[in-house]
């Protein structure tokens, strides 16, 4: 925290809440910050619930309904944390959910997850982590500043951003093709991409609080000359970790310099060699 630097840690907010001691409300608007997927599926299972059973008047609307018209009873649950074998209470995966009961269900749930049911495992972790660092200390924090520091907030890859983060310099300007194929590259990152594409260029998966602005140095990039007979596209990208700096040949093609940074990415991880 003392020098902006990203602990590479994921921790969801709902969770820091709880270890915080904040007051975390126990419903489907707060598991959706948990498990969205589990939210909207509990979301229809109140739907479902509540079906007035006012039968449709014109044909299509009564084909429609035939279709999506499903009790709860037939979607064979049981009282147990979906997709664990883990019982909300004695004897649960031997009591099938029902119209009757289904509130309870659903009450159930999200106490298991977002409620009793993982005190425990909020008060081992404060146990833990005040051995380091007094918990109590965090407090002067936010949940969403935590967040942010433990390296789990969204990083800006888009083009605008990176064009006025990245420095070009030594055969490179921000005009070059060879700048506008790599921003255009970066932009295309998937997340496990990203990191593996920072872990290659800085030595760390997070980038520093601000961004790409807040790298310092800054990401430098640097034409990589070839020697004949050999061709750009014959060699690989390097860098010097320690100051942010890539050595990026002037590939041919968009499609060449993704795969050439892919394989440097994945081959290069562990290797180091003075320059």
């Amino acid at each position: 925290m003392l020098d902006s630097r990203i602990i590479d840690l994921s921790f969801n907010k709902v969770f820091l809440k709880i270890v915080l001691g904040e007051e975390v409300p126990v419903t489907i608007s707060t598991l959706k910050l948990v498990d969205l997927e589990l939210a909207n599926s509990l979301t229809q299972l109140q739907k479902i619930a509540s079906e007035s059973g006012d039968e449709p008047t014109d044909k299509l609307s009564r084909k429609i309904a035939a279709i999506e018209k499903v009790k709860v009873e037939d979607l064979a649950l049981d009282f147990t944390i979906p997709g664990y074998d883990i019982e909300l209470r004695p004897g649960g995966r031997d009591i099938a959910v029902t119209s009757e009961n289904v509130y309870e269900y659903i009450e159930e749930v999200l106490d298991a997850i977002i409620g009793k049911g993982v005190q425990v495992q909020a008060k081992a972790f404060k146990e833990g982590f005040s051995k380091v660092f007094p918990v109590t200390d965090l407090r002067a924090f936010t949940a969403d500043e935590l967040v942010m520091l433990f390296g789990n907030s969204d990083e800006d890859w888009t083009i605008e951003t990176l064009s006025e983060a990245v420095k070009a310099d030594h055969g490179f300007n921000v005009e070059s093709r060879a700048i506008r194929f790599l921003l255009g590259v970066m932009s295309e990152f998937d997340g496990p991409t990203r990191r593996a594409f920072l872990q290659f260029i800085t030595g760390s998966p997070k980038l520093p609080i601000g961004g790409f602005k807040g790298l310092n140095p800054p990401l430098t990039v640097v034409r990589k000359p070839h020697e004949a007979p050999l061709t750009a596209d014959d060699y690989l990208p390097s860098v010097m970790t320690c100051v942010n700096y890539l050595k990026l040949p002037e590939y041919s093609t968009k499609e060449m310099m993704k795969e050439k940074l892919r394989v440097a990415i994945q081959e290069g991880v562990g290797s180091f060699h003075l320059s």
